[in-house]
């Protein structure tokens, strides 16, 4: 192991001029009111032809940011200061605009994060997808031809009707195919992917990943990939960086980095993660102190030195050395061949047992939406309990009817007649306007977006104060006093109350969200998507705060989520949807060991493991279908391996209870029925 200055880099990273893309001492600043802020601080790294390579770390430390420099796509305030892009050995940083838009055009492409934002909603997809056909230089029909050849490559069903959709008409599983197409018009050498899943359901996100595979082997395209989720870095890189504050902290093969990592900060993030089946009946997840620090900073030495667990007076004094490992995988530390000291910590989570008292009871919930003359049965006859100090995971598939659910008993949308909401053994109403406030206060919602839920001109204190005083009467200093001990409960300080919430980091803000739905006092929150635009360690922090809450107010949840890893974690019972029916539903152990739903089973076969396991995926066949036209019989009949005609086409399927409150809704005998894919790593050893 030999330690090195950063002039003396000693990783042979081969030669750059043949490389796909070689970003090399990268510098970028931001000019902020005229005054330039440190972005990048020396970026390096390398991809190979046919290779994928991962950027992982914290909203803030550049990942985007490096993604964007690549293909030059910058922002009038972003100036590269120093360094260089090379892709196939052609300087990008030095390119002429004419030749850039060729590059852009025929040797490079990037998908976004968002398909919604980066598709024009007033032109149907097939103008769309011709049009990055035209620009290399087709005719008007050959484009159109190309356009149709894209989406059958992409494996959208039915392609040429999508041509003739608008955007708004597709899902987001094919709206991401489509944009994966248009990008892949001129087979390009570089492929740069932007969180690209972040929010696709676990099936659709296995789908287009397999997608981004099957491509890459056919056009041997280099992959530049940047996710939050550790498990997609794992099973689609080969090589893996690890970014903070604008600098590269260490770069290894995908699996050892996972596996071994080797800088105090990718300990930190590894230890954040549910990983091998973790509950919180077992430990608090691990959270990384402090925060990235803002743009432009001066950080003369360690980046990470405010936050690591290892910092020294040596660390806060000299820049560290990049310490060569083996095989090209290196760490940037003073404190290498200590940082295998750093455990996770054991910290227990104080637990409320639920026991059997019932908080909420829904009976034959339905809901039939109205449209164009037609009935469409967003929910069918659901049956759920949420015992106190519970929490219930809910999951499917996006167009399943989760979020219409959470607002059938939120009363945002009137369940059907015949339905039945009983809270705390009351009968409630259907629509909120019809509740009493007692009803309205005691269910309350956090939601998966805090920029859009919260009063962007309000402090955050008078966003608090106004729930406490609308849903408990409590006012004055009373309420003032509400706030603040709601404040210190969520760990928000008193700059935290001042301020707006504009001025908060995302996990700051979701905080106040989630101090905002427990300012009334409410004996159930709806939780949808809470963590999914969330860092991994501010995840964490998140989901240790909402079970700790959970003990002290005796708070019951309803956790809407994709993660299946965050679900198992802190849910106590799950709940899985499909087109508007509960299929399963039972105690957390009892799904994950079996047997289960054949939909759940595809389900758990989908999640991207972050523990390096191998399995098989269940591949599911097809959409989702609509509600306005169920498949007859079982719903989920259409896309079911185990699918027995006559039976599962033609009769519901009972309910039927394959041990004490674990009910699984299928015709097959409860021998048959799968269990959940054994994960287990390259060893043998089962994992979970």
């Amino acid at each position: 192991m030999t330690a090195v200055m950063d002039s003396e880099i000693p990783i042979d990273r081969g030669d750059p001029n043949t490389a796909a893309l070689a970003v090399q001492d990268l510098k970028l600043v931001y000019h902020v009111r005229g005054n330039p802020r440190d972005v990048l601080r020396g970026v390096t790294f390398q991809i190979r032809p046919g290779e994928a390579y991962g950027l992982v770390g914290e909203s803030g430390c550049g990942k985007s940011t490096t993604a964007y420099a690549a293909l030059r796509y910058l922002p009038t305030n972003g100036e590269i200061t120093g360094g260089q892009v090379l892709a196939d050995g052609r300087n990008i940083t030095a390119m002429p605009a004419s030749e850039l838009r060729k590059f852009r055009a025929t040797d490079a492409a990037m998908v976004y994060q968002d398909p919604v934002q980066a598709l024009n909603p007033a032109l149907k997809i097939g103008k769309q997808v011709a049009e990055c056909y035209r620009i290399i230089g087709q005719g008007k029909e050959e484009a159109a031809e190309s356009a149709l050849q894209a989406l059958t490559r992409v494996h959208i069903a039915d392609p040429r009707s999508v041509l003739d959709r608008y955007p708004h008409q597709l899902s987001g599983g094919m709206l991401q195919r489509v944009v994966i197409a248009m990008g892949l018009a001129g087979d390009p050498k570089l492929l740069v992917l932007d969180e690209p899943t972040t929010g696709l359901d676990a099936t659709v996100e296995a789908e287009v990943l397999d997608l981004v595979r099957e491509l890459r082997s056919q056009t041997d395209a280099a992959v530049l990939l940047i996710a939050h989720n550790l498990g997609v870095i794992r099973t689609m890189c080969d090589r893996v960086g690890v970014m903070y504050a604008g600098r590269m902290v260490e770069e290894a093969p995908a699996d050892e980095l996972f596996d071994q990592p080797r800088h105090p900060y990718t300990i930190g993030l590894m230890n954040a993660i549910p990983r091998a089946g973790l509950r919180k009946t077992d430990r608090a997840l691990s959270t990384i102190p402090g925060n990235m620090p803002p743009i432009g900073s001066e950080l003369r030495t360690c980046v990470y030195v405010d936050r690591c667990p290892l910092a020294s007076d040596l660390c806060r004094t000299e820049v560290p050395p990049i310490v060569a490992l083996n095989d090209g995988r290196w760490t940037r530390c003073h404190h290498s061949d200590q940082v295998t000291e750093i455990t996770a910590p054991e910290e227990k989570i104080p637990l409320y047992d639920a026991g059997d008292k019932r908080v909420l009871e829904l009976n034959h919930v339905s809901k039939t939406f109205r449209q164009k003359g037609r009935d469409i049965p967003a929910l069918v006859s659901v049956d759920l309990g949420f015992a106190e100090g519970e929490t219930l995971g809910l999951v499917g598939e996006s167009g399943s009817g989760k979020s219409t659910l959470a607002k059938a008993m939120l009363g945002v949308h009137a369940a059907d007649p015949g339905s039945e909401m009983v809270l705390d053994g009351k009968p409630m109403k259907a629509e909120a306007t019809a509740r009493r406030r007692e009803a309205i206060q005691a269910l309350q919602m956090v939601f998966q977006n805090p920029d859009s839920a919260l009063n962007r001109s309000w402090t955050v204190r008078r966003i608090l104060k106004r729930t406490v005083t609308t849903l408990t009467g409590v006012k004055g200093e009373a309420a003032d006093k509400r706030v603040e001990e709601i404040a210190e409960a969520m760990r928000l300080s008193h700059h935290h109350l001042d301020v707006r919430p504009r001025q908060l980091s995302g996990g700051l803000k979701q905080r106040v969200a989630i101090a905002r739905a427990f300012a009334g006092d409410p004996r159930l929150v709806v939780c949808d998507e809470p963590t999914s635009a969330l860092d991994v360690s501010v995840q964490a922090a998140i989901l240790n705060l909402l079970a700790n809450l959970q003990h002290d107010e005796r708070i019951s949840y309803l956790f809407i989520t994709h993660d299946i890893g965050v679900v198992r974690y802190l849910a106590d019972r799950i709940a899985v949807m499909y087109v508007g029916r509960i299929m399963e539903k039972g105690a957390t152990d009892d799904l994950f060991k079996g047997p289960v739903h054949p939909y759940t089973e595809a389900l758990l076969s989908a999640v991207p493991s972050v523990d390096g396991v191998a399995k098989e995926r269940i591949p599911l066949t097809g959409e989702i279908p609509t509600p306005a036209n169920p498949p007859p019989g079982c719903v989920f009949h259409t896309r079911c391996q185990y699918h027995m005609p006559g039976v599962c086409d033609v009769e519901v399927p009972p309910a039927v209870e394959v041990s004490p409150r674990h009910i699984i809704v299928c015709h097959l005998p409860i021998d048959q029925m799968p269990t959940p894919v054994k994960l287990t790593k390259g060893n043998g050893q089962v994992v979970a």
